[in-house]
């Protein structure tokens, strides 16, 4: 049965980092294209940044140069770096394949990232 289980997530000020991790159990992973995906207070889920299983990477305009995703197929496990956090970075973050019909709707709990002074 999948699971995923995330950490990382927490409130910090513009500029800050944060390092989120989303381990995946259950499932198939390593051939799957991966992605970070985030909902923020609008409610639609957006894809911010994805990794193919050879590590090939692509962001959203709105993270480039700021956010970092990297993998470990071994542990199934995706994360994503990001620096230089702004306000409009907060969000409910997940992880899922792309496309995310894959995992049939399953986008676990997510992890919560708040920026404020």
């Amino acid at each position: 049965q999948l699971h995923l289980v995330y950490s990382g997530g927490g409130a910090v000020r513009p500029g800050g980092s944060l390092t989120l991790s989303c381990v995946a159990s259950g499932t198939v992973f390593t051939p799957y294209l991966m992605a970070w995906y985030r909902q923020g207070p609008q409610g639609s889920r957006d894809l911010v940044a994805r990794i193919s299983s050879g590590g090939t990477t692509d962001y959203s305009d709105a993270v480039k140069g700021r956010f970092v995703v990297s993998r470990d197929n071994d542990k199934k496990a995706i994360y994503l770096q990001m620096n230089n956090l702004e306000p409009e970075d907060s969000a409910v973050y997940y992880c899922n394949p792309d496309p995310s019909h894959l995992w049939r709707g399953y986008w676990g709990n997510g992890t919560l990232v708040t920026v404020s002074e």
